[in-house]
């Protein structure tokens, strides 16, 4: 019965320390994330004011405004 206690107990404290070891990679994996994001919506935000890009979507609602397709 020691032996299964131990081993138990033995398991439980690998599954702590493997918990813990990985802890610190959520708060990386987050800043990595809306680093990217940030990055993705200035490289859009560019795009989209560019002049063709920007007349082309001025046209685009004039037309659905106008009700012409």
């Amino acid at each position: 019965m020691y032996q299964v206690v131990r081993a138990r107990l033995r398991a439980q404290v690998c599954k702590a320390r493997a918990v813990r070891r990985d802890a610190g990679m959520v708060t990386s994996e987050y800043a990595m994330g809306i680093v990217a994001a940030v990055a993705f919506s200035v490289v859009l935000y560019k795009v989209v004011t560019s002049g063709p890009v920007s007349t082309a979507l001025r046209n685009i609602v004039q037309q659905a405004l106008d009700g012409r397709m």
